[in-house]
């Protein structure tokens, strides 16, 4: 039995055990409900309701966070059927995080859209739902197939997403954007079908059991596992937005609409949650699978974040330089888990979360910028000057300065870690010539950037005009409302510096539990099937132990 956690207290007995369940079930019923009561005479309860939806999840979340922090994974078996035959949802630290982490930036990024953005297309509520039923569902799935279910649930309501609003600009990007997503889901199904193929399961604390006895056993096997693990790489790089396959979140980023690029903040993390979950956890102690990620990801984090620093100095709008730093971050991220140690990967998960809430405020804080800038937008050039500047320059220096890693917030906290972490790699010089050079030239861009936006100023250019098409009508002068979402996730900002030292008790936590696989399947599957390796989902395999197969005719 998981011990008791305070909020799970209030929930009758006959509940708790389907918690797990409920941040998918959740946004999927309110989705259901806001298409039923769609409809612009309906507008106020179409927010009402999805604000709500997202408190009440919040509850379930902390919940969840609670449960994980007794270091237990809670495991759900839909129809009661025992894994790896049906379908489990696993709540390990590492999907509290992150579900903890997709409900940070929801709640005030949704509040930022009732002020004018959903008003542009149809549906925006009921998609945004759908997203986080995505992203929630991708976060807690044990098994991959779903895994990819959830990816394509949450692929679907950001390309419409993408598009709300509309705008040559975004129908262009999406374009783009749809197209390599359906090639990386193609590769991603061929790349199930190999782990299937070759394991006779998709349940991943079985795939990892059976992938080290497989590769023990034979030569040929262990390759074949070689290049399953490269090619899902590719399809997570991708999806991350990983050097060299980055070049896709730039212009989607910056053509999106300010709520829905600040959503877009959890999307490359999600990408990096897949390469985690597969390739550290799930192969990382298989001969030859494993291999991948110590060989391949600290290269490509490394070059991913200086991709990004060097795409974001050359960066002509505000929007495309805070599109160029979330690639900056993906390789930071990359780079702890790149080390393939305890240190380094706790240093890679802390820094996941600063990177996302800064990103999320910045794309926020990017349009605001932009409405009292008059024709010039946010393009970085001169232009007359804002309605607030004092207000909006403070939010977008404190956004700046940790996303730059400057002490004491947490960008120079997470990246001091990373510092640490390195000490004594055979490549600590290189480690550390990136992430101290990276930050450097990440100063020099936003200080260019922040000299053109506040210092530089036209005379009486007009307050209003030639603005992107559908650009919502803001006031110059941004009202407390508006400018909330962006100050309460800079807000939270601030108290991930200020509650450094538990979160890194945390994610330290979370970054042994991630690497100990045989404690998550004993969890997942059973200690009785662990001990025997569990029975396979492909009975004909010829490396079921005897008793497993008189066990299950």
């Amino acid at each position: 039995m998981h011990e008791l956690a305070p909020a799970l207290t209030l929930l009758p007995p006959a509940w708790r055990q389907h918690l797990p369940l409920l941040p998918v079930l959740q946004p999927l019923l309110t989705a259901i409900v806001l298409l039923m009561v769609s409809g612009q005479r309906r507008l106020h309860l179409q927010r009402a309701l999805g604000l709500a939806s997202l408190v009440l999840g919040g509850i379930v979340v902390v919940a969840l966070l609670q449960v994980a922090d007794t270091g237990s994974v809670m495991v759900y078996r839909l129809g009661n059927w025992p894994p790896p035959f049906g379908i489990v949802l696993a709540v390990d630290r590492l999907g509290a995080y992150m579900l903890a982490m997709a409900w940070l930036i929801a709640v005030p990024i949704l509040w930022y859209a009732c002020h004018g953005w959903d008003e542009r297309g149809l549906h925006f509520h009921a998609l945004f739902q759908l997203q986080l039923m995505g992203l929630n569902g991708a976060f807690l799935t044990g098994d991959l197939f779903n895994l990819f279910v959830f990816f394509e649930i949450l692929l679907i309501a950001s390309y419409v997403l993408l598009l709300h609003g509309r705008g040559d600009e975004r129908l262009r990007n999406g374009l783009h954007y749809v197209i390599l997503n359906l090639v990386a889901s193609s590769f991603f199904l061929i790349g199930l079908a190999l782990v299937y193929g070759i394991t006779g399961t998709l349940n991943m604390a079985d795939v990892a059991l059976r992938a080290m006895q497989l590769a023990q056993e034979s030569a040929t096997q262990a390759w074949l596992l070689r290049i399953t693990a490269l090619l899902l790489l590719t399809v997570f790089g991708l999806k991350a937005a990983v050097f060299p396959l980055h070049v896709w979140l730039p212009g989607t980023y910056a053509s999106a609409s300010a709520p829905v690029a600040a959503l877009f903040a959890i999307m490359t993390k999600v990408g990096i949650y897949a390469i985690l979950r597969t390739h550290v956890m799930m192969w990382g102690h298989v001969p030859g699978a494993g291999d991948v990620a110590q060989h391949w990801l600290l290269p490509l984090g490394i070059l991913t974040a200086v991709t990004g620093v060097l795409g974001a100095l050359a960066a002509h709008r505000l929007a495309r330089l805070v599109a160029w730093l979330t690639v900056t971050s993906v390789g930071t991220v990359l780079t702890g888990a790149g080390l393939g140690t305890v240190e380094g990967l706790s240093a890679g998960l802390y820094y996941a979360l600063h990177s996302t809430l800064v990103m999320a405020a910045m794309f926020l804080l990017v349009e605001l910028v932009a409405l009292q800038r008059g024709s010039a937008y946010d393009r970085l050039q001169p232009a007359n000057r804002l309605a607030q500047p004092a207000t909006l320059g403070l939010l977008v220096l404190l956004g700046s300065a940790s996303a730059a890693g400057l002490p004491p917030l947490p960008g120079f906290l997470g990246k001091l870690m990373l510092l640490h972490a390195a000490a004594g790699h055979m490549h600590q010089g290189l480690i550390w010539a990136s992430v101290l050079g990276v930050g450097f030239l990440t100063l020099i861009g936003l200080a260019r950037a922040g000299s053109l936006l506040f210092w530089s100023v036209e005379p009486a250019a007009p307050a209003s005009g030639h603005l992107p098409a559908s650009t919502p009508y803001i006031p110059s002068a941004a009202s407390w409302a508006v400018l909330a979402p962006s100050s309460l996730l800079l807000g939270c900002v601030m108290l991930v510096a200020v509650y450094a030292a538990p979160l890194k008790h945390y994610t330290d936590a979370m970054a042994r539990q991630l690497l100990d696989i045989h404690s998550y399947a004993t969890q997942v599957l059973g200690p009785q099937q662990h001990n025997g390796i569990s029975l396979s989902t492909r009975p004909y395999t010829g490396h079921m132990p005897a008793t497993s197969k008189e066990a299950h005719p």
